[in-house]
């Protein structure tokens, strides 16, 4: 805000400059003029009259600086400068203005609106703030920040739909955004009186797809799971989700008594029969290799994908990443890495994809690397083996 007066300040003193030096110059003009039009008329009075000895003192007046009676021209010129002076405060004004109604006033005096919140702060007043941002997202819909608030204040209120509508179309404007993604599955979980749609679902799916290690995709494919007595399956997601805690925080304990907890369920002695299933099980072993001309950084992601052969969907069955750092590298996609509700060990032929992401972002259009292997089946030996070397894409 300072600085905005600041500049207004400045660009008011900056038009006065150009208004004063013109009009003092068009005043002199006119000034000038006049004198030369009154001598001009004195010298042709003189000489009808003969009375040459008086030149002279014309010509010293017509010298001198100030003429009492001023000219008509001289009036008009005046009448023109103080006009002139009403431009300088418009252009203020007109700045300002348009400042407001196109610039990001508003977006700064919201910003300053957040940072005065604290754990005092009246219900009311959020309420009035969120209202406002509400209403600034139509004005600037580009402003993902401002759904993603909305989205966290409705969750946070219990307003699981509007959350949902938040998150939903943050997430259709960021496709790539793993958080979004798996955000505007939950609230449509909870919105539906938890209840996992098809199109949460899929929501879920496209999180996991973009980071496997989405933590909210995660526990809420887990959660649904066990609810649904796909046990195997919560335990699957479970298991991932608990390799990112700390071994003793809370969190770990609750994730690990989870587990045991759909481990009895299915009737499993413990995690080491468990582990060694899950070892064991059918899977594809996957070699990723980069060209050897390649410039890659080393942070780039690598995202290893298994789709169905014969499915027209484009939605993988299994999905894991790493960084190009990593390359060139031999993993293992199985159950383990399937997605909600599939299993790469029942699902036939596959064809393994693998493409190198700088942003971070799965799907060609977002690659710089890219290869393919198959058709291949997931096998508990070593017979299902691909190789994938990386070449650029065409874009």
């Amino acid at each position: 805000m300072t600085v905005f007066l600041l500049g207004c300040a400045a660009l008011l003193v900056l038009a006065a400059l150009f208004i004063l030096r013109p009009g003092a110059r068009a005043r002199a003009r006119a000034e000038d003029a006049a004198n030369l039009d009154w001598f001009r008329l004195r010298r042709a009075e003189l000489a009808e009259s003969g009375e040459a000895e008086l030149l002279d003192d014309a010509r010293l007046r017509v010298l001198e600086d100030g003429v009492e009676d001023p000219t008509p021209g001289a009036a008009v010129v005046e009448e023109r400068f103080r006009a002139a002076w009403l431009l300088p405060p418009l252009l203020l004004v007109a700045a300002g203005w348009l400042y407001w109604e196109l610039g990001a006033m508003a977006d700064v005096t919201l910003a300053q609106r957040l940072d005065t919140l604290g754990e005092d702060t009246p219900a009311v007043e959020i309420d009035a703030l969120m209202s406002d941002i509400g209403a600034r997202v139509g004005q600037r819909p580009e402003n993902l920040g401002y759904r993603a608030l909305l989205g966290r204040y409705h969750m946070a209120r219990g307003n699981y739909a509007l959350a949902a509508e938040a998150y939903t179309d943050l997430a259709l404007r960021a496709p790539g955004d793993a958080q979004a993604l798996a955000l505007a599955a939950q609230a449509r979980f909870l919105a539906a009186d938890r209840q996992l749609s098809a199109e949460a679902q899929r929501l879920a799916e496209q999180a996991l797809a973009a980071d496997p290690r989405q933590r909210t995709a995660l526990g809420l494919l887990g959660m649904v799971s066990f609810e649904a007595g796909r046990y195997r399956a919560a335990i699957e997601y479970w298991e991932r989700l608990v390799a990112q805690e700390a071994p003793d925080s809370p969190s770990a304990q609750m994730l690990t008594d989870v587990i045991a907890s759909a481990r009895a369920r299915l009737g499993e002695a413990g995690e080491e029969g468990a582990g060694g299933a899950a070892a064991t099980g059918p899977g594809i072993t996957v070699t990723v290799k980069a060209p050897a001309e390649g410039t890659l950084t080393g942070r780039e992601t690598v995202f290893v994908l298994a789709r169905p052969e014969a499915a027209a969907s484009r939605m993988p069955i299994a999905v894991q990443r790493f960084t190009a750092a990593e390359l060139p590298r031999t993993l293992r996609l199985d159950d383990r890495n399937s997605m909600a509700g599939q299993k790469l060990s029942t699902a036939g032929a596959v064809r393994v994809f693998v493409q190198v992401s700088p942003g971070g972002e799965p799907g060609l259009a977002n690659a710089v690397l890219a290869g393919s292997a198959g058709p291949v089946t997931a096998s508990a030996d070593d017979a299902a083996e691909v190789e994938v070397l990386l070449a650029p894409t065409a874009g």
